[in-house]
């Protein structure tokens, strides 16, 4: 099929968005394709559209020209799967209509091999847009590293996404061929329940059940490693109380039957690296099935995104190879620290802006997906 071209107006920036269901991430592209700023907010979706409303409203505070006519606005998402709506489809209706009410006419939504399309289209080709937002970056990617890993470790969730010879080579073409295949794992650095990394884990070198309850999360796990950055750290924790270092000790320590009190500092810190090594290894895991599945990466640098990237550099490490920033692939040079953090952070909503503002023909870069729609 060939792809739909977005129509460009000179001098217009263009406004990336990745709708999930935990966050709003906004890129703003300026037309020569460089992204000049991005910022993420919370939307807890499941809660109501009118979290998605108030994430709009954001987007006009700290950018006032996206009311603009002229303006481009491209979106990808994943927040069609969220509770609130009865499946899939009707998630995809739903966000689409929203949006396109709120940001204009030229509004155009990700829709990978099948191009840009605008909110009546999503109706009826609804599965080309859900939750394709993991093709967005690297349909990207493959137009700047012929052979890569990408690993995108946000708060939620890990894509592990094959680029070979400059094309996509994902064998799932949605979330539930991705999950049989490796390529997505539900599991990320913010808001996984810490049961659902281990059910057994070390302490005091001895090997103890975990209580199968919401009593922390892999943040608690991350604000003792010292690797969340506190601007990540968006949603609120188990107990919804502090999000301090004191309260992460006393979260983790009723994963086991303790208190906080029980043991030292040193202790707590010690057993938030015994979870960051269990959710490690699951990675890596899933990492090396992807690989496997296709021997021309055997020697390919993993390029980093998301909030949890440090995760991704890690496993670079551990494999020996090359690792990437996403940030730096973008043209966002290391002086620009803050900008640098978000746009890896916010690299579909980063990818779908550089996209439509290069209209690098799309689906120039994908191959077809080896698995067909599983049945859900």
């Amino acid at each position: 099929m060939k792809a739909a071209r977005i129509a460009s107006t000179a001098g217009a920036p263009v406004f990336g968005w990745d709708v999930g269901g935990a966050h709003v991430k906004v890129s703003r592209a300026d037309s020569s394709g460089v992204p000049r700023d991005v910022a993420q907010w919370a939307c807890p979706l499941w809660q109501g559209l009118d979290h998605l409303e108030r994430a709009v409203d954001h987007v006009f505070e700290r950018w006032p020209e996206a009311r603009a006519a002229a303006v481009q606005h491209v979106i990808t998402m994943t927040g069609e799967m969220v509770d609130l709506f009865p499946d899939r489809a009707a998630g995809v209706r739903a966000l689409s209509g929203a949006l396109a009410a709120r940001l204009g006419p030229r509004t155009r939504f990700f829709a990978g091999v099948d191009g840009w399309l605008d909110a009546a289209a999503c109706g009826d080709r609804w599965r080309a847009v859900a939750s394709a937002n993991w093709l967005a970056t690297a349909q990207w990617l493959a137009t700047r590293v012929p052979d890569a890993l990408l690993v995108d470790i946000g708060s939620t969730t890990t894509d592990i996404i094959p680029v070979v010879g400059g094309r996509v080579v994902a064998q799932g073409a949605n979330d539930a061929a991705r999950l049989v295949s490796g390529e997505l794992v539900y599991q990320g650095v913010v808001r996984t329940p810490l049961c659902g990394i281990a059910h057994r884990i070390v302490f005091r070198d001895q090997t103890t059940n975990v209580m199968n309850e919401w009593f922390a999360t892999s943040a608690d796990v991350y604000r003792l490693t010292g690797e969340l950055w506190p601007a990540h750290d968006q949603h609120p924790s188990a107990d919804n109380g502090p999000k301090t270092e004191a309260a992460s000790r006393a979260r983790l320590a009723r994963m086991i039957g303790f208190d906080a009190a029980d043991a030292t500092e040193t202790e707590w810190r010690r057993f938030a690296q015994r979870w960051r090594h269990e959710q490690l290894a699951i990675l890596a895991t899933n990492l090396s099935r992807v690989r496997i599945a296709h021997p021309a990466l055997a020697g390919a640098p993993i390029v980093g995104a998301g909030c949890g990237r440090f995760l991704a550099a890690a496993l670079a490490r551990h494999d020996g190879r090359d690792y990437i920033d996403f940030a730096v692939l973008a043209g966002v040079t290391p002086s620009s620290a803050d900008l640098e953090e978000w746009v890896a952070t916010c690299a579909p909503g980063v990818a779908v802006a550089l996209l439509a503002g290069t209209d690098t023909g799309m689906g120039t870069g994908m191959e077809a997906p080896r698995l067909h729609e599983t049945p859900m």
